[in-house]
């Protein structure tokens, strides 16, 4: 049977699908739950949660689904702030805020791992079933704390050598973003630009040079992508931008009839919202900013800068301004419940294999 393998046994799961821990609201304890409840792997996205939130959101999900879901962080990174930096950034995001009548300038606090941390206990606590980690991986300490509590670890990567170092460092397994993928880049080893392979490419790659299972990410929106990712030697696919546009989806509605009415043509690579290389549907912001990519201050400290200007774009409805995150397959997402699509990838995989 395509749905049993060692992924699916370790997890628990139906079938080896998993829906990416899109952080910022758009994976409500709704989606996880229907995810996980159709026989995949729900993911709450809780990069931007504060460890209050994140507790909130994982007693909701137990609520509403007894099957095993997962919680995806950001491993975190602490880069200086540099006064100069900042300012100078402000002054060129400053005619958007003035567009948009934002008076105040987002103030910069240092960067520290203590939500991380307080996260981490959190999730220890609550005994989630699989935690998983985007943009590298935690110190040692961190995963064994997750390791003694039977808390299954999955990493997240873009290359064949950042593959081995999650198993190196102890990863039960290791997503591997394709360069189709929508929103942030992975990369914590090398410059993204080396590190932008496709996922046909990469995956059969990685399945030779790693022994522990292998999830493909990037470009999968239907059934033909998950089972493609099987045959490429990958033991699970997992899906974003086609669950952003679920119903349970808590992306706002400027961002799902971008993704709904966009092309394959229409992504681009940007860090100009957070400071960090990301995939999303091109637009006015990215455009203007551009040409001022290579001297913003490094993720998180621009993401904090463009938020208030993300914020006020969505609530005047102005999605030119907005982070519209979307990969390479937009064609085939659609506006339905995360359950009855789970189920059309499950009836087009036996359809392709009788």
């Amino acid at each position: 049977m395509w749905n049993k393998n060692t992924l699916t046994e370790k997890i628990g799961i139906r079938y080896p699908i998993i829906q990416a821990g899109m952080a910022g609201g758009i994976t409500t304890p709704e989606l996880v739950a229907a995810v996980s409840n159709a026989g995949g792997l729900g993911t709450l996205g809780a990069g931007y949660l504060n460890a209050e939130q994140t507790k909130e959101s994982i007693r909701k999900i137990k609520q509403l689904t007894d099957k095993p879901f997962a919680v995806n962080l950001f491993t975190p990174e602490t880069p200086e702030v540099r006064s100069e930096e900042v300012n100078q950034a402000n002054e060129w995001l400053s005619p958007f805020r003035e567009a948009l009548h934002i008076s105040q300038v987002p103030e910069v606090n240092e960067i520290t791992t203590a939500v991380f941390e307080q996260q981490i206990q959190v999730i220890i606590e609550e005994q989630v079933p699989v935690c998983s980690f985007t943009f590298g991986i935690p110190s040692r300490s961190v995963l064994q704390q997750l390791q003694a509590e039977n808390i299954l670890l999955m990493g997240t990567a873009t290359t064949v050598a950042e593959a081995k170092a999650n198993e190196e460092n102890g990863m039960d397994m290791v997503v591997m973003q394709g360069s189709e993928a929508g929103g942030h880049r992975g990369t914590f080893s090398g410059s993204f630009e080396d590190a932008m392979i496709g996922t046909m490419a990469l995956i059969p790659q990685t399945a030779d040079n790693v022994t522990i299972p292998v999830v493909a990410a990037g470009g999968m929106s239907d059934g033909r992508g998950v089972l493609a990712s099987l045959v490429l030697g990958a033991q699970g696919a997992q899906l974003g931008t086609a669950f952003l546009t679920t119903s349970e989806s808590g992306a706002n509605k400027q961002h799902k009839n971008a993704v709904l009415n966009s092309r394959e043509n229409q992504s681009a690579i940007t860090s100009a919202f957070s400071g960090k290389p990301a995939r999303g549907i091109q637009n006015d912001f990215m455009i203007k900013m551009k040409q001022y990519e290579t001297h913003l201050p490094a993720y998180p400290i621009q993401n904090s800068l463009t938020k208030p200007i993300r914020g006020e774009a969505g609530k005047q409805n102005l999605p030119e301004w907005m982070s519209l995150w979307s990969g390479q397959n937009p064609r085939l997402c659609k506006q339905q419940p995360a359950g009855e699509f789970i189920a059309s990838i499950v009836s087009q995989i036996t359809e392709m294999q009788t």
